[in-house]
């Protein structure tokens, strides 16, 4: 028995289809394929499978786990394990053809490092033939769409490989037709679109090249009001004077171009894609990535230096929404090529609205299956598992970004233990306690990048009429990164709008909470997660302060306006500041960011103040 899911969901005996009747019991078996060899939660289920799930819910999942019963084939090794918590399916790798893609495309990547280019595109082309269409297609549950994304963009991946390997041997009017229907469906993917223009090139039709240069140029100006990559830009230069390396240019600048426009190449779980070493599970870099010009250079010094017996770390912080991840990330891609055993990325989830922070012994589970250690193989014990992690990454050149970090206690056990790592940490909180670690605190744009950002996202023909209110509506977003991101993406989408429309509905706190929120992204929602790290009268005391109508605070005046001692006064702004809640201007002297105001205030009409707590304050 096998089950596809590179497509409709299709279970299929011996090549023959077996029905699966019912959406509800197509969503639970595409929820458990997701999670094969998991438990998976009845709440999970229950969630997934409904919106507003109904009394009967958990009849209703066991009478759908009793339906799928019927057709599973217990001689293949496949079975549903009924859990104390839930349900698991047992299920081998390779009965699920997501499982035999991922190990097909790294087969063809290891034949490429080492030289057998044939192999690869063959292993390759397999892969890529696997597909029947977009991942669980016709299937809609959160957690399904989230892993349909990833897999439709490996796949992607894998087909820009694919022509850039052909390309690479030779092959080049055969492309053309191939590398012209692609870049009509995916018109952004740079990759394409340079294949492309090599591809007519070498074919002996130069104009042929620079038109889909020139298309492509236009199709960025009009609809995002970007430039050409700097890898396009180039190609286009060697292809307009008829260069020698353009009739052969050379695999290094094909591997560039693939690289800009990769997206997260990791598996989309464990049990469905196990991971290999080497890997590159860098989710992927911003092209409108905007300003940082210090704070890069300091980043990249840093990741340039000699190793000496102990890894290199960066613990980059700053208020929610400064651009953290988006640095990190940034800093990783432009020094991936020193880092060649391996690139990880995970996800800590420590100021994450849905989700607790995530334990360091899963965290452990998920880097440890990433660098090539099997399921059965991962220890038990946090103690046991750290060790191995420590183990795997001995003496090898890896890049390790681990993103969100609640505190130091979560990030400790997943260090390298030897020299030869660079590891960034990102963080709300200053991970003071992370020995070793070069910190990095992140402000708000200077006004200039804040205004550049803007303009990349909304058009620079749309900023340059209203250059003063542009101005003005960055300083409403505070300079944010992500206020402005989703300002300007608002405005991007609303057309009739001027700027001054978009900045008129950000003056007032309400009007601009409700601008700062889409459906994908609440900034105000995503601010007050900072809160959940300090204790109640921490959070009453920023409460008190910033319903007071100063702009600015020093000790005496936090004092008289709470009533607290002024010792209890200074431990609660040494919280405040390291979990990067308010700003320290001068010496003693604090302010709040105008949002995180905004966010305090709101926080302060949910929960009307009553009284300070008596007992002592403690940090």
């Amino acid at each position: 028995m096998e089950f596809l899911v590179l497509g409709s969901l299709e279970t299929r005996e011996a090549g023959e289809p077996i029905r699966v009747r019912g959406m509800r019991q197509q969503k639970l078996l595409a929820l458990l394929l997701l999670h094969a060899n998991r438990v998976v939660p009845m709440d999970v289920l229950v969630d997934e499978l409904w919106e507003h799930p109904p009394p009967s819910a958990r009849p209703q999942v066991h009478n759908a786990i009793r339906d799928l019963r019927r057709i599973l084939s217990a001689d293949d090794g496949i079975s549903l394990v009924t859990m104390d918590a839930g349900y698991r399916l047992m299920v081998p790798d390779d009965a699920v053809d997501a499982h035999r893609f991922v190990t097909r495309v790294r087969a063809a990547k290891a034949a490429e490092r080492e030289g057998r280019f044939a192999e690869s595109i063959r292993t390759l082309q397999s892969a890529v033939d696997l597909w029947r269409g977009d991942a669980f297609a016709g299937i809609h549950c959160p957690s399904v769409t989230s892993a349909a994304v990833k897999l439709n963009e490996q796949r992607l991946t894998a087909l820009e490989d694919l022509m850039a390997l052909r390309l690479r041997i030779g092959e080049t009017s055969s492309l053309v037709g191939e590398l012209h229907a692609l870049l009509a469906e995916y018109p952004l993917r740079d990759s394409l679109r340079g294949s492309l223009m090599l591809a007519l090139f070498r074919s002996g039709r130069q104009a042929d090249a620079l038109a889909v240069y020139d298309e492509g140029r236009r199709f960025l100006a009009e609809e995002l009001g970007l430039e050409p990559s700097q890898h396009l830009r180039s190609l286009h230069a060697e292809i307009l004077a008829d260069s020698p390396r353009a009739h052969g240019l050379g695999t290094s600048d094909l591997a560039v171009s693939r690289e800009d426009t990769r997206r997260d190449a990791g598996p989309v779980r464990p049990s469905a894609a196990p991971a290999s070493g080497n890997g590159n599970y860098l989710p992927h870099d911003l092209t409108d990535f905007t300003g940082r010009c210090a704070e890069l250079g300091s980043l990249l010094d840093v990741a340039g230096q000699e190793h000496g017996a102990s890894p290199l770390m960066i613990a980059v912080d700053g208020m929610g929404g400064v651009g953290k991840t988006t640095l990190a990330v940034h800093v990783a891609h432009r020094v991936t090529a020193h880092y060649p055993d391996g690139q990880y990325f995970i996800g800590l989830y420590g100021y994450s609205a849905h989700r607790p922070p995530l334990p360091p012994e899963q965290a452990l589970a998920t880097l440890l299956q990433a660098s090539g250690v099997p399921r059965e193989a991962i220890p038990g014990s946090l103690e046991e598992r750290s060790a191995l992690w420590r183990s795997r990454l001995a003496g090898e050149r890896c890049l390790v970004v681990l993103d969100d970090a609640a505190d130091t206690a979560q990030v400790t056990p997943l260090l390298p233990g030897t020299g030869g790592a660079l590891v960034l940490v990102t963080s709300r909180r200053k991970l003071t306690a992370l020995d070793g670690a070069l910190p990095l605190c992140l402000d708000v744009l200077p006004h200039e990048d804040a205004v550049t950002l803007f303009t990349r996202i909304v058009g620079e023909r749309r900023a340059a009429r209203e250059p003063a209110q542009v101005a003005r509506a960055v300083e409403l977003c505070g300079r944010l990164p992500l206020a402005i991101r989703i300002a300007a993406t608002r405005l991007r989408g609303r057309p009739a709008w001027t700027v001054a429309d978009l900045a008129d509905r950000l003056v007032s706190t309400p009007q601009r909470a409700r601008c700062l929120q889409t459906a994908e992204r609440d900034l105000m929602s995503m601010l007050r997660t900072s809160y959940q790290h300090l204790n109640e009268s921490q959070r009453r005391f920023s409460r008190l302060i910033s319903r007071h109508p100063s702009p600015w605070y020093d000790v005496d005046h936090a004092a008289a306006v709470t009533g607290l001692p002024v010792g209890d006064v200074e431990r609660h702004f040494d919280v405040l500041i390291e979990n990067n809640l308010i700003r320290e201007d001068t010496p003693a002297r604090f302010s709040f960011h105008s949002l995180i105001r905004d966010c305090t205030r709101e926080l302060l009409v949910e929960e009307p103040e009553t009284g300070l707590p008596t007992e002592p304050v403690t940090v």
